[in-house]
């Protein structure tokens, strides 16, 4: 039996999400919006098969611990990355949700900043 890892947001990571989906319905559409928020969530639901996984990229030039995973997965397109880090416990603590066209590093809270 695989270990399952328990998966938290940030409330800075819920809000960008809601601002994604939001922005996403405005410009087109809410059927792409279902669909684009169901990508977002498969990406963050493959989290809990632990932070090594395919696709997982280290950004020690972030801060040493943060990792990143693009939402294009299993076919599906996207344009984002949950931004995230490895917790106690076998957690994991998603910090962001941000854009691929954003400076990462300048969106993610330094650790002393972070509330979960």
């Amino acid at each position: 039996m695989s270990v399952v890892w328990k998966v938290r947001l940030a409330a800075q990571a819920e809000l960008d999400f809601s601002d994604t989906v939001s922005w996403t319905i405005e410009n087109f559409g809410e059927r792409q919006a279902e669909t684009y928020a169901e990508t977002l969530t498969l990406a963050i639901e493959a989290l809990h098969d632990g932070p090594e996984q395919l696709g997982v990229k280290a950004r020690e030039d972030i801060e040493p611990g943060i990792r990143s995973l693009h939402v294009a997965r299993r076919g599906r397109r996207g344009s984002h990355f949950v931004v995230f880090r490895e917790a106690q416990n076998q957690g994991i603590d998603v910090l962001r949700l941000l854009h691929d066209s954003m400076d990462l590093a300048r969106h993610v809270p330094a650790a002393n900043d972070r509330a979960l």
